[in-house]
């Protein structure tokens, strides 16, 4: 299955929409794979760092990222956004991958360019369980932007998700 979330718990049908940065490129619906779908357990506009440890990760950025845990999967987010994470819910539309083409395997991500139509709704309530249920760690910390600074440099597989949204001071 192919994934996408939303907080709205009743659309239909998806329709091929543009972004706000797919200049001159056709309209698009996007869904997340299994992996990579709990990056997705937030409400929308919270900020987060995600960080996988790969094979090719090296042994000091392993232990600058997990040194005291043995997870190898974790997502940050501001402790200003811990509450509404707590209390949120988001609905996880669940879509026929056959529908889709790969678009970037990195992040997880696939692409129609029909419309489609979910064969599943499910409302997640407990999204800190979800997340945990998942062997990731969930870091909260004041600010993201030291994560922000430092991953591009290491050797982590990582995502930054709405990092507009992140608190700009430390």
């Amino acid at each position: 299955m192919l994934y996408h979330f939303s907080e709205e718990p009743d659309i239909p049908i998806f329709e091929p929409r543009i972004l706000y940065n797919q200049n001159n490129e056709p309209a698009k619906v996007w869904v997340i794979d299994a992996h990579h779908a709990p990056h997705y357990y937030f409400p929308r506009e919270c900020p987060r760092v995600c960080v996988e440890a790969v094979e090719s990760t090296t042994k000091a950025d392993v232990e600058t990222f997990f040194g005291m845990s043995c997870a190898r999967r974790m997502i940050a987010i501001e402790a200003a956004w811990y509450e509404r994470v707590r209390t949120g819910c988001v609905y996880r539309y669940s879509f026929d991958p056959t529908d889709f083409e790969l678009f970037d395997a990195n992040a997880g991500y696939y692409i129609a360019t029909k419309t489609v139509v979910p064969v599943r709704i499910e409302r997640m309530d407990d999204l800190v369980a979800s997340i945990l249920q998942e062997g990731i760690e969930l870091r909260i910390t004041p600010s993201l932007m030291p994560l922000k600074e430092r991953i591009p440099a290491s050797t982590v597989n990582f995502s930054m998700i709405r990092m507009r949204n992140a608190r700009t001071e430390e």
